[in-house]
């Protein structure tokens, strides 16, 4: 199994910006392609970013494409989420997952993969 531990989330103005971090333990982590999801009170958890276990590749869900920018260090095990110029919707709590490619339907949790306990990210004015 792998487990996943989440932090960095906070409450932020309005085009304000927060960093996430994402400890791995468990499973090879160099192994395996990392995402980002976030949930809302009474809806489906939703994928929003995911990298190549090189980092060598990014894919971005429309919503955040050219705002977050997701990274990862293999030598520490850590996946990271950088977010920019954030909005009222971006409020969720977020979490990062191993993740697998689903043709035509998309990135999906991998897997053998515990979720964290997430993190809280409030965009409010």
């Amino acid at each position: 199994q792998m487990r996943m531990a989440e932090s960095g989330g906070g409450v932020v103005q309005p085009g304000g910006s927060l960093k996430l971090s994402c400890a791995a333990s468990g499973r090879n982590f160099g192994n395996y392609a990392m995402g980002w999801f976030r949930q809302v009170p009474g809806k489906e958890r939703e994928w929003i970013a995911a990298i190549k276990w090189n980092g060598e590749k990014t894919y971005y869900d429309d919503a955040v494409k050219g705002r977050f920018t997701i990274s990862r260090d293999n030598d520490v095990n850590a996946v990271y989420l950088e977010m920019n110029s954030l909005k009222p919707e971006d409020t969720a709590v977020y979490y990062c997952s191993a993740v697998e490619h689903i043709p035509l339907t998309g990135w999906r949790p991998a897997g053998g993969v515990d979720w964290g306990q997430g993190t809280q990210v409030t965009v409010s004015s």
